[in-house]
This record gives structure tokens, sequence and C-alpha cells, in this order.
């Protein structure tokens, strides 16, 4: 006869099946620490940061749009005022970020500029250099 009787082959047990899943096991674990975990603690991050959001706050919405908030009107939306005078209700989750955070009393906390010695301005700079220069105080 021209056909062959075709075996099937000896199975090699369980393990085989668990070596071919591997890949697909390493590739999803690789997934889960560069992708999935990071983005959980970042919308974990922003929900906090939302939720700490108090009158005065100086944010940045989605659109780009920074003002200061007026008034805390509920748990999904503030007052903000983004010029004087013009006041926008806005939805939470729409704030992209905090830009300065004010004091729990209601002050706004100003942090000093990266060059500011605490000196006067006759003293640092390039003005107090060149002033120092020219041996004046």
């Amino acid at each position: 006869m021209l056909i062959s009787p075709a075996y099937a082959q000896a199975a090699d047990g369980g393990a085989g099946g668990l070596i071919s899943f591997l890949p697909l096991i390493l590739i999803f674990a690789v997934f889960y620490f560069l992708l999935i975990r990071p983005q959980q603690k970042k919308v974990k991050q922003h929900r906090e940061m939302i939720g700490n959001i108090r009158r005065n706050d100086r944010v940045v919405t989605g659109g780009g749009i920074v003002g200061k908030v007026t008034k805390v009107v509920d748990e999904a939306e503030v007052d903000v005022e983004i010029a004087p005078n013009v006041v926008v209700r806005v939805s939470r989750p729409t704030i992209a970020d905090v830009v300065s955070k004010s004091a729990p009393d209601g002050s706004t906390s100003k942090s000093k500029p990266a060059n500011d010695t605490g000196r006067g301005s006759s003293q640092g700079g390039v003005s107090g250099f060149l002033s120092k220069l020219r041996g004046e105080k």
C-alpha cells in the first residue's frame, strides 16, 4: 500500500505545556513592573493631590489654564479664578497639577528664588559683584 499508518507521538507530560507558557508569563511580569505598576502609582498620587486641594492653591487644568482655587464646591468640583473677577467651575479630575500649595491658614507658601542669597539685592548677583569691584558698600 502507498499510505503508511500514522502514529501519535509520545507525550512528554505536563512539563512541555508549562515551558511553552513560560515566555508569556515572563512578558506579563515585565509589562507589570515596567508599565502597569508605575501607572497605578501615578494615578494614586494624582488622586491624593486632587483630594488635598484647598482654597488659594494655584492649579493647572488639563487644558493648561493656570488659576487660583477660590472655593471648594464639593468632592467633584472647585471654583478657579483664572483672571481678575473671572471664576470658572472645574471638575477636580481635570486638574493636572498643583503649582503652589497654600498653608493650612490660607496663606500661600512662597519659596525664594535659587539665586537669592538673602542679603539684599545690593549684595547678590551681577550688580553686587560690580559694586564690590568699585569698592562700594
